[in-house]
């Protein structure tokens, strides 16, 4: 049930007692987040097409500029100059998707660890007597709520400075040994 419920809390949304999705850190919906929910084709053919109106409004805004005098200092520009251009940015971008594609897969298997971590302990609990056993998991339960509702919205914001060590497992280590 643990693992369930962290696995709910990974998402940006919750759910209220009705079953209504909810935004869980609270600031709605952004472009952001609709271009990065998109299929990884779809993403691309997004991103591609902005550039290629961007490109396009620039070329069409110094040909309209391109007139007379000004013609000639326009034409001044070489175009090899172009080639290198274009290999810099696309090195850039290539570099740049590298580095947030392993930042994503490191924020993925964190994620991971603490829900197997935590699925783990759930697991543990029930050979414990009942009473334990409820106390575990009452303190698993509360330890999701504290990350889903205090800490993921605190990284969002960039304000978090998350505990070493989440205060109900301290108490839960001095629980199971006893």
């Amino acid at each position: 049930m643990c693992l369930t419920t962290l696995r709910h809390y990974t998402s940006r949304t919750g759910a209220n007692n009705d079953g209504s999705d909810v935004d869980i850190l609270g600031q709605g919906p952004n472009m952001s987040d609709w271009l990065h929910n998109l299929p990884v084709l779809w993403m691309a053919l997004v991103v591609f097409g902005v550039t290629y109106l961007i490109a396009a409004s620039i070329y069409a805004g110094v040909n309209a500029l391109a007139v007379g005098e000004r013609a000639r200092a326009f034409k001044a520009v070489s175009p090899g100059i172009l080639s290198p251009m274009g290999i810099v940015f696309g090195l850039y971008l290539a570099f740049t998707a590298a580095q947030v594609w392993g930042d994503i897969d490191r924020a993925n298997a964190a994620v991971n660890r603490e829900a197997s971590a935590l699925s783990a302990i759930v697991i543990l609990a029930a050979s414990f007597p009942s009473e334990p056993e409820q106390q575990t998991r009452a303190l698993v339960r509360r330890h999701i709520e504290n990350t889903a509702f205090q800490e993921w919205p605190m990284m969002a914001r960039h304000s978090a400075n998350p505990a070493i060590t989440p205060a109900p497992l301290p108490r839960r280590y001095g629980l199971t040994c006893r």
